[in-house]
């Protein structure tokens, strides 16, 4: 799929993106292939493959659930202008 320089600039403009106009061919061009890319990809056989979370199909390595912080809740509620039971109050900003 090939995306004119029209097509660049209403992307641009919907994504809220500045886009210089000497670089509207470059991301034309760029994007096309993504796209071309992701046709070629809808084109294989993917019956039988099962999906994976990393294409490494490696595990995560955890690190032990300990605490490793004191609790210092009640410290920073004490210099808090405002607490109500245990929570800040703000003022309120919409109306």
């Amino acid at each position: 799929m090939s995306l004119t320089a029209d097509d660049v600039k209403k992307i641009a403009h919907l994504a809220r993106l500045g886009i210089e106009a000497q670089d509207v061919a470059s991301y034309a061009k760029d994007l096309s292939g993504m796209l071309d890319l992701m046709t070629q990809m809808s084109d294989l056989d993917t019956d039988g493959v099962e999906p994976m979370a990393h294409p490494m199909d490696q595990v995560q390595r955890l690190r032990p659930d300990v605490v490793t912080e004191r609790d210092n809740r009640e410290k920073f509620q004490a210099i808090a202008p405002q607490v109500e039971a245990g929570l800040y109050l703000v003022p309120k900003v919409i109306e």
